[in-house]
């Protein structure tokens, strides 16, 4: 059964550069002997079409590096298994290989696990454990040539830190490395080594800096633990967003006196969020989470990383557990219990990521209905500068815009399929719809409910912006209804869930 994870989450300003695999290297790595800890991976995926969410494109292949566990489990990343139809692994040596299932797969921290078909596959493979490293480290990079060699590239470890992970809406604990790393088939998942022990899995690699970004060792052993449970909690988030509060006028205004150094301010709380439903709430300072003193810049000290943020801290609770704030309010200290949940994707106003699933749609007569995802928006590749300007404002304010709104989800006219219904709007597209005859649509499913009745035989189509209404005869589109789908390839009308 494969188990997908989203969380909630605890808003911080970080950048994020998303970087191709890998180029031609600047030094040259040094091959060793064949290891037996690793196998290839090799995957097809189909992701769903979004901009015609009735069908799919095309299959591609991608080959990867998987990492022996124990209990015959095969680590890799998540990216490498998103809307698979075909996971297979393939021995280094030999070649022999065994179809695959994905057992648990967490998209926000990356990560997914497998599983062979037949147990007996991995025997005489020897498992790695996982393990952690610190700044300094000297560690390898795994790749394998094509005849199964172990090419192991040395990296050093520059940088630990929180920062965004693929998903973009998540931040977890991220090894940086600076590493030259040569080109090798197959080498979208390798991971990060020293002696027996993986500290890490490749996330990207930026060939102009020669920085390598790795899940850390941390983050895969949380993520393995969660795993083993028949609930998969995932990594917890607060719900709460703050700033640093180094400004001396902002302590004064807050009323916090000398004798209290640390503490951040609380700029927003989440609606439904954990940090909401405890009473945390904006102006608030936090001073310790879990007994962790909170510094004015959003850190505590780690006891193996020294000063970090305390979004890593959190996330290393599991979901559900209840974990004490200590707080400044109303010019006295206070403690509040939070107890820390996830936040699925499907829990967002425009959900972070439709992955392994198909999209929701409706074709009303011509005009294709859909909810406004960023999977959605990714269709236009370099989203925050192609995609309606619009839809990429309401994607990134999201939390702000839409925390008092009623919506559960944004439901937008994508484009539209010339029929008889539809003369006149066929450059209609790109704008959101409020009401389908006169009944507010809170998300994809409330258009089946409008469309029973109405408006003196018209269905009548309010937007955000112009044009602000539009009417479609009703009987018209239902009579257009089978013609559209053989004209245009559309299975069936709607697909809602």
């Amino acid at each position: 059964m494969r188990l997908v994870i989203g969380h909630w989450l605890l808003v911080m300003s970080l950048a994020f550069v998303a970087t191709p695999a890998f180029a031609a290297p600047a030094v040259k790595a040094t091959a060793k002997e064949q290891h037996p800890s690793v196998v290839r991976v090799n995957a097809t995926d189909q992701p769903w079409d979004f901009f015609h969410p009735w069908s799919k494109r095309a299959p591609y292949s991608r080959r990867a590096l998987g990492t022996v566990l124990s209990g015959g489990r095969v680590l890799v990343t998540a990216e490498l298994v998103a809307n698979a139809n075909y996971v297979e692994l393939e021995k280094a040596e030999g070649g022999d290989r065994m179809p695959a299932r994905v057992e648990c797969v967490d998209y926000e921290a990356n990560l997914a696990l497998l599983k062979p078909e037949d147990d007996k596959f991995l025997n005489g493979i020897k498992p790695l454990d996982v393990s952690d490293a610190q700044v300094g480290d000297h560690v390898s990079v795994w790749q394998l040539e094509s005849t199964g060699a172990l090419l192991a590239t040395d990296a050093l470890v520059t940088t630990v830190e929180v920062s965004k992970y693929p998903i973009d809406d998540t931040s977890l604990l991220t090894y940086r490395l600076t590493s030259s790393l040569q080109y090798r088939e197959g080498s979208f998942t390798v991971p990060v080594v020293v002696g027996s022990k993986v500290i890490g899995l490749l996330m990207r690699y930026d060939t102009r800096t020669q920085n390598v970004d790795v899940i850390p060792g941390p983050v895969i052993d949380h993520f393995l633990r969660d795993a083993a449970d028949k609930h998969y909690g995932g990594f917890p988030r607060a719900g709460v967003n703050f700033a640093p509060m180094r400004d001396p006028q902002l302590r004064r205004f807050v009323g916090i006196g000398d004798d209290i150094n640390g503490g951040v301010y609380v700029t927003q709380v989440q609606k439904g969020s954990p940090g909401d439903l405890a009473g945390i709430r904006p102006g608030d300072v936090i001073l310790e989470i879990g007994g962790k003193a909170i510094d004015q810049d959003g850190n505590y000290v780690d006891k193996l990383y020294g000063k970090i943020s305390m979004v890593h801290f959190i996330s290393l609770h599991n979901d559900g557990e209840k974990v004490p704030f200590k707080i400044f309010r109303d010019r006295g200290v206070q403690q509040i219990d939070v107890t820390l949940q996830h936040r699925a994707a499907s829990d967002y106003v425009i959900e972070p990521y439709v992955i392994d699933k198909a999209p929701k749609y409706y074709v009303l007569g011509g005009l294709v209905l859909q909810e406004l995802s960023r999977q959605y928006l990714k269709e236009w590749g370099e989203f925050q500068k192609k995609a309606p300007e619009r839809f990429v404002y309401y994607d990134r304010y999201q939390s702000e815009l839409f925390e008092n709104d009623p919506r559960k989800h944004i439901v937008i006219l994508s484009h539209v399929l010339p029929t008889p219904s539809t003369i006149g709007y066929e450059e209609l597209s790109y704008v959101v719809i409020t009401k389908i005859n006169d009944v507010p649509l809170m998300s994809l499913e409330d258009v089946a409910r409008a469309l029973q009745n109405p408006v003196n035989g018209f269905h009548k189509v309010e937007f955000e912006d112009n044009p602000r209404v539009i009417y479609l005869d009703a009987k018209q589109t239902e009579q257009d209804a089978a013609a559209l789908m053989k004209n245009y390839g559309v299975p069936a009308i709607s697909r809602l869930e």
